[in-house]
């Protein structure tokens, strides 16, 4: 009787195996079949009902018929998933003499070109290059760089404020004061960062924009220190043939001070349209620290003197790749980023 029941078993799953035409009627027949609630699991379950001395016949009966239904289902498988894989790869033939698709990798802006140019010099003669927050204390941006509330220079930044003493920093130049106010002597750093003023947009103005501050605090620190390594630094970014030149000018935190102009790297200083016929282009701003800047950082000006200097990037970036508007860098327009 049990052998008959295995029997009719072992053929109706091998007939249901057979007209099987996916892999998941496959795993419902294994279910079905040999699953915990399965047919064959219900046989072995009900051995307690079967003589003692039957049982091992039983048992072995129920593991050749088990055997053999996981073996076709098994080759069933095999051969159904063979079918399929063929049947993707007939799908998904691909032709290699098809020309591939050109990946279009992005590149570094104009900005941060030239910032990373800046950088290398600077670094490459010892310098450190630190950052400082965005938004600042008014004491950091302005009264720690002499130049306090009533002070004319105050009103000619159109300084955004956040509240009456927390603004957006107008200059890099707070970012010296940090530096000098750890103590840490001597220094040498340049800073470069993103500032703002409440400057109308045009093409050479933006409410947004960025500087490179440098600074240089250390014993024995003279003006020719300055004019050297500012000579150096335009060397190295317009080409060996350049020269400079400081005429006298005036900043609140540096005394003296000056404005530095470089010869015109397209004409070499004879005139033309890019330098407006004179031969120089303003590039930055420049002086010795003044020696009340030192003092308010706790450094003695009798002990230590230094220089600092300040460049614009986007300045730097017009000149070194000739844009004429700077309006250019921000708006994003990819068939002018693309010559870059």
């Amino acid at each position: 009787m049990m052998k008959e029941k295995l029997l009719k078993i072992k053929e109706e799953t091998l007939a249901q195996i057979k007209g099987s035409k996916t892999l998941e009627q496959l795993n419902e027949i294994r279910v079905s079949q040999l699953g915990k609630k399965g047919a064959l699991t219900e046989i072995l379950k009900g051995m307690k009902d079967v003589a003692p001395q039957d049982r091992p016949k039983v048992g072995q009966l129920v593991n050749e018929t088990r055997a053999e239904i996981e073996k076709v289902l098994e080759e069933s498988r095999a051969k159904m998933e063979a079918l399929v894989r063929e049947s993707r790869l007939s799908a998904e033939t691909i032709d290699v003499t098809l020309p591939a698709k050109r990946m279009k990798v992005g590149h570094m802006h104009p900005n941060m070109r030239a910032l990373q140019e800046v950088e290398n010099i600077f670094v490459g003669m010892g310098y450190e290059v630190v950052e400082g927050p965005e938004v600042e204390r008014d004491y950091y941006n302005f009264e720690a760089l002499n130049i306090p509330a009533d002070h004319p220079a105050k009103d000619e930044q159109d300084t955004f404020y956040i509240s009456g003493d927390i603004l957006l920093r107008t200059q890099t130049s707070s970012t010296q004061v940090h530096e000098m106010e750890k103590g840490k002597l001597p220094i040498r750093m340049i800073a470069p960062g993103r500032v703002f003023r409440s400057d109308e947009v045009d093409a050479t103005h933006s409410p947004s924009f960025h500087q490179i501050e440098g600074l240089v605090i250390d014993k024995h620190v003279t003006f020719a220190d300055l004019k050297g390594t500012l000579a150096v630094f335009a060397k190295e970014l317009f080409g060996e043939d350049t020269k400079v030149k400081f005429r006298p000018h005036h900043f609140p935190f540096t005394e003296p001070s000056a404005e530095m102009d470089v010869s015109c790297f397209k004409c070499g200083g004879k005139g033309c349209r890019f330098c407006k016929g004179e031969g120089w282009i303003e590039i930055l701003g420049c002086g010795m620290v003044h020696p009340h800047v030192l003092e308010m950082s706790k450094i003695d000006p009798n002990e230590y003197t230094g220089f600092a200097f300040g460049v614009g990037l986007e300045r730097i970036a017009l000149l070194k790749y000739e844009i004429d508007d700077m309006r250019l860098l921000y708006e994003n327009d990819v068939r002018f980023l693309n010559q870059f």
